[in-house]
């Protein structure tokens, strides 16, 4: 079990249930899962770009990528429906865990003049979203072997009612939120 789930059980859902009252203890929010998504518009030209996301997610999360593919054609960029497009992973249970752990612990702190993430990018359900502009700040990925700099989205999905109840949970879980 990971060190972050532990963390959850024993401080994190006993710290939500205080400060919001819940009755029960299935009312304690909870992360549901992480996905990670990555888009390139080159990519309907090469597909070995498919496969360099593909191995780059691959290699962070520790869980095979899948590929994405157009839903719609749209002629002014060249795209037909079905095209390859990008990458993503969603990552559930202890894998989840890990990776949280590792994105705010090692990964976050290597952005140049980090002072915190965006504490408004809740979309109004309780999940969050993150965007990054590259791929090196993780530990996994080395400098020499990469084509070209990426960024990817992360999508944190809890079920938490409102944006207060996620906000509190991911500070709990060790998300670095700029001050407001």
């Amino acid at each position: 079990m990971s060190r972050l789930k532990d963390y959850y059980i024993s401080d994190v859902a006993p710290a939500l249930m205080k400060k919001f009252n819940y009755k029960s203890p299935m009312q304690i929010p909870r992360l549901e899962k992480v996905v990670i998504n990555c888009c390139e518009s080159e990519a309907k030209d090469n597909s070995k770009i498919i496969d360099n996301i593909i191995g780059d997610l691959t290699t962070i999360t520790g869980q095979k990528a899948v590929p994405t593919v157009a839903k719609k054609s749209v002629s002014n960029f060249k795209l037909r429906a079905g095209m390859k497009i990008g990458a993503k992973v969603t990552l559930r249970h202890e894998n989840m865990y890990e990776f949280v752990d590792k994105f705010f612990n090692i990964a976050l702190p290597r952005v140049r003049d980090f002072k915190g993430i965006n504490p408004n990018a809740f979309d109004g359900r309780g999940n969050y979203s993150v965007g990054l502009k590259e791929q090196l700040i993780f530990p996994e990925i080395e400098y020499d072997k990469i084509d070209k700099i990426r960024g990817m989205d992360i999508i944190f999905v809890t079920t938490a009612n409102t944006d207060e109840e996620a906000k509190e949970l991911l500070t709990l879980l060790g998300a670095p939120f700029a001050k407001e």
